[in-house]
């Protein structure tokens, strides 16, 4: 099929691009478009207006921000996946990349663009939240920031509001000791059947800090509270693991579709949540 009629407009600045969005209530953004043009082509989606932002050069870039990181919204995912800052800043992004897609796709797709697209299967949403990212998002009107956690609503569905564009994933030092990424696809590259992304810092023994998060088994990547709240203030051993997986498995409500059941998705969560918890642990020594 081929896409609905709509306008084309090319932004050379971010000004331009917030100008544009505010002229045009009913326009999207294109970056990398891995997403969003197949979408278009099948009209699961009719922009009238196309707003691209590929020529904006100053907005794809990898810095070190304090002791954390800044990454622009038009950082090609490759660029990320290779890159030396992020592998020493935010490790568990950089083994999360060895899921994400396939090389093509990432060569042209974008980070700012994959957490906009909010695909319930995605892997980086749920890094992202594992990682107490902020997203800052601008338009016309100002510039305001939203913590990964609250920035992923529903299905294809975001907290950015219209007219506003995301310009940058900020990504705090490294708040955790331990991490882990796991998931079960199909094939490798696919979107996920289930992923669990997870953090830990431990303190005299005891977990002091915990993240575990999930996607691919609701409307968007949430963290699983029970999950955290069956490690926090003990020890990380068998017992605390197995309590951990218990309860992940008991925080989701998942769905069943021709690539897996909800129980089997159920059992999927228990299963990564064990084997990212206790990789997580080890890796805080």
């Amino acid at each position: 099929m081929k896409p609905a009629r709509f306008r084309y407009l090319r932004a050379e600045s971010v000004d331009d691009a917030l100008q544009a969005l505010a002229d045009n209530p009913d326009a999207q953004i294109l970056a990398g478009g891995q997403s969003l043009i197949a979408m278009m082509n099948l009209r699961l989606v009719k922009p009238a207006c196309l707003i691209d932002i590929n020529r904006i050069w100053n907005i794809g870039y990898i810095d070190e921000e304090g002791d954390g990181v800044a990454i622009g919204t038009l950082a090609r995912h490759n660029d990320v996946k290779h890159s030396p800052l992020i592998r020493e800043r935010c490790p568990l992004l950089t083994e999360a990349y060895e899921s994400i897609a396939h090389h093509t796709v990432r060569n042209r797709g974008t980070l700012g663009g994959n957490l906009c697209h909010a695909d319930p299967s995605s892997e980086a949403p749920a890094v992202m939240i594992a990682v107490g990212a902020t997203l800052e998002l601008m338009s016309v009107h100002g510039k305001r920031e939203v913590g990964a956690e609250d920035f992923f609503l529903g299905t294809y569905e975001t907290a950015r509001r219209q007219g506003e564009m995301l310009t940058e994933i900020r990504i705090p030092g490294r708040g955790a000791d331990g991490w882990a990424f796991a998931e079960i696809s199909n094939r490798h590259g696919d979107f996920a059947i289930a992923v669990i992304a997870t953090t830990l810092r431990l303190a005299n023994g005891r977990c002091e800090v915990a993240r575990v998060v999930a996607s691919g088994v609701g409307e968007h990547a949430a963290r699983l509270k029970p999950a955290e709240d069956a490690l926090i203030g003990r020890p990380i051993d068998d017992a605390r693991i197995d309590a951990a997986a218990a309860a992940a498995a008991g925080a989701v409500d998942p769905h069943s579709d021709s690539h897996a059941d909800a129980a089997y998705r159920r059992d999927a969560i228990a299963a990564l949540t064990r084997r990212t918890v206790s990789r997580a642990a080890e890796r805080c020594g």
